[in-house]
């Protein structure tokens, strides 16, 4: 059940840490069940002691740095030449991270999902057959365990190289994304992978593979290199670079196709509106497949703001989201147990131009007699005889709820093709 007082989705299903098996890493359970990776110290945090071979990923040199740091380069470690000391340095982020360690593509970076800086740290496959995989580390914990991706053509093919990595906001959406340049047999192709912010801590956080955005990026692109994809998706420009809301909104609708399956027997595929959510005079941008998922972007200053990322609806009581024209005002009717409980939510554009909660009333249409908040079978008779209005647990008057409603509500939906969208655009 979708809920808007929820800041972010939980994973679907259960993620667990797929634990190291021996000839990979030699890892072991401690008292507080954290999974440590023997070889990996706790000094490998401190300045002085990390390793020259391992370069930091900064926000102004990602792209450069991976880039330079691909199958051109293997065995290079940022050394400037010097092979005994980059040989030193590959031997340590080994006898660190084991043997199987991708040491040119290992790095320490800042991901978005993480309170403080960590590991990026690939690993070559085990055995022949088998797909690399990708592990986040601080402090010896493996924080997270990602799985290469592999496209469903290229099964079976053996694992060549990891030719470049890099860590940006593929999909303006606030998070760190990771992508890669792999090449299995011999074929080269591109791999992204979202990251997800943890829910309850950073400890939930985890990357999600985008199988098809990873497929129609190596099929657009004549030579797969990162350079290339950025140039692609948004002309080289990073967030905050945009010349106008025509030129940001381009790269969203670009990425959303890219993303989406196009029209299918269910549903028209991807559609998009301009709308006035919130009166500035610049419009937001609508994406979505009406019926299933919407999404809502804002400009502002050079930067696309993500109000809503594919935010579902049509099912399980969500009859769809609704806005005030140029009022800044988003509602949003719910319901549970067959209507029993209803959940009416406003919303609106706060100043770090994200979607903020106003205010959610929780209509009971039972008589819920031992105060539980769910229909009992013993309640059920008073279904749709009964009816309380609560805020924050507090009976409140129709009048009171009707105060946060600014009227003249139209759905979000898309309306128009992409090709349609960009020639209004004028793109």
């Amino acid at each position: 059940m979708f809920r808007l007082n929820q800041s972010r989705i939980r994973k679907s299903g259960v993620c667990a840490l797929a634990l190291c098996t021996a000839g990979m890493l030699s890892a072991c359970a401690g008292a507080d069940g954290k999974v440590q990776i023997e070889p990996v110290k706790s000094e490998i945090v401190h300045e002085e002691d990390e390793p020259d071979a391992v370069p930091d990923a900064g926000d102004e040199s990602q792209e450069t740095l991976t880039e330079e740091t691909g199958n051109d380069h293997a065995g290079d470690t940022g050394n400037n030449g010097n092979s005994a000391e980059a040989s030193a340095e590959t031997e340590k982020l080994k006898e660190w991270f084991g043997e199987n360690c991708i040491t040119e593509q290992t790095f320490k970076v800042g991901l978005s999902e993480y309170e403080e800086e960590v590991y990026f740290v690939p690993y070559h496959p085990v055995e022949d057959g088998q797909a690399f995989f990708m592990q986040i580390v601080r402090d010896g914990e493996i924080l997270t365990q990602i799985n290469g991706y592999v496209p469903e053509s290229l099964e079976g093919e053996r694992f060549g190289s990891l030719d470049a990595v890099s860590f940006f906001d593929v999909n303006f959406d606030g998070n760190t994304d990771i992508v890669l340049i792999e090449t299995y047999g011999d074929t080269t192709f591109a791999a992204v992978y979202y990251g997800v912010p943890g829910f309850a801590d950073e400890h939930d956080s985890y990357f999600r593979e985008q199988g098809q955005l990873s497929d129609r990026l190596t099929e657009s692109l004549d030579t797969v290199t990162i350079s290339k994809i950025r140039g692609f998706l948004s002309e080289g420009k990073k967030n905050g670079e945009f010349s106008g809301y025509q030129e940001a909104y381009e790269a969203i609708i670009r990425l959303r196709e890219l993303e989406n399956p196009g029209e299918t027997e269910y549903s028209e595929g991807m559609q998009y509106d301009l709308i006035d959510f919130d009166g500035d005079d610049i419009p937001e941008l609508v994406a979505g497949v009406n019926g299933y998922h919407m999404s809502l972007y804002t400009y502002s200053e050079g930067s696309i703001y993500t109000l809503m990322d594919s935010w579902a609806y049509g099912a399980m009581g969500n009859a769809g989201f609704e806005y005030s024209p140029g009022n800044n005002s988003l509602r949003n009717y719910n319901a549970d147990y067959a209507g029993a409980i209803n959940y009416l939510t406003y919303m609106t554009i706060g100043q770090q131009h994200s979607l903020e909660q106003v205010v959610q009333i929780v209509i009971y249409n039972f008589d819920d007699v031992n105060g539980n908040g769910i229909p009992d079978e013993e309640e059920q008779g008073s279904i749709g005889y009964y009816g309380v209005n609560k805020i924050d647990g507090r009976e409140v008057t129709a009048e009171e709820c009707a105060a946060y409603d600014l009227g003249g509500y139209e759905y979000i939906e898309g309306k128009m093709s992409a090709a349609k969208l960009l020639e209004e655009l004028g793109r």
